[in-house]
């Protein structure tokens, strides 16, 4: 779900599901109660709706809303749609989270890894809370990483020619996110009990390149969109950035480790 609108491809993204779905089982572990009973759930950048389905783990009876922007992530969602079994639903539907404007009144508005991808998006937090119920919660994971080699070296090779020109203003920077100091600043400043923290992951992958395959679901999908129209740049930048990857994240006998630190929030409303 981006403000750029790269293509998304939704088979990539899954193919790391199981490190993917992880923080935001870890955010949902520390979001308390709802206030209201069934709750009113909306899943911000719901991707492909994997992860939706924690939500309805969680919390059985609730009526669950996924929102995207991707055509591709939303039809590939619809395979989780419908009655859960705890007597709650599940349902999808397009929305940019730069301009969601709620039109319900929800409990929770939780969001997985999609935040980064819009600019300003603290701009939107006094929108976003004032479609909450009193004694709701926002609460969203966001990656911290993009000083990481993954993101710098990516960078670093759309500044440098030839790519410079073609991908100028294409990548997000270390900006994309605050520290979640500054996101308990500026919740607890429109009011709410905010809970801040960040945590760094070791994802032990398998497989050749394996933190390319990565980045191939996520990072790198605006220089591969940006570079669709002209497969052998697109394939020639794609070596490059892998011999970079290789030499930063080395395979060793038990896999090849790589760091991934998440900002996690959980803001809840005055009731």
């Amino acid at each position: 779900m981006t403000t750029s609108s790269p293509t998304w491809d939704p088979q990539q993204y899954l193919r790391h599901a199981d490190h993917r779905g992880r923080p935001f089982a870890d955010l949902i572990a520390r979001i308390p109660e709802p206030p209201r009973t069934p709750p009113r759930i909306a899943d911000l950048g719901c991707g492909p709706g994997h992860v939706t389905t924690l939500l309805a783990d969680r919390w059985p009876d609730a009526h669950i809303t996924g929102f995207d922007n991707s055509p591709d992530m939303l039809a590939r969602a619809e395979e989780h749609a419908g009655p859960t079994a705890g007597g709650g639903r599940i349902e999808f539907a397009h929305a940019d989270a730069a301009h969601w404007a709620p039109t319900d009144t929800y409990d929770l508005i939780a969001s997985n890894a999609t935040l980064q991808w819009v600019p300003g998006h603290v701009d939107a937090f006094p929108r976003w809370l004032g479609a909450l119920a009193p004694g709701g919660t926002l609460a969203f994971q966001v990656p911290g990483n993009f000083d990481a080699p993954s993101h710098a070296l990516m960078r670093e090779l759309a500044g440098s020619a030839p790519w410079k020109d073609r991908l100028d203003g294409v990548l997000r920077h270390g900006d994309a996110v605050l520290d979640p100091a500054a996101y308990l600043e500026r919740l607890a400043g429109l009011g709410c009990a905010v809970d801040a923290w960040e945590t760094t992951y070791l994802h032990l992958l398998e497989g050749e390149d394996p933190v390319l395959d990565w980045v191939k679901g996520t990072g790198l999908r605006p220089v591969l969109t940006a570079l669709a129209d002209d497969p052998e740049a697109r394939d020639a930048f794609v070596a490059a950035y892998r011999d970079l990857l290789r030499e930063a994240y080395p395979a060793t006998s038990y896999g090849t480790v790589l760091p991934f630190r998440r900002i996690f929030v959980v803001a809840v409303k005055s009731a």
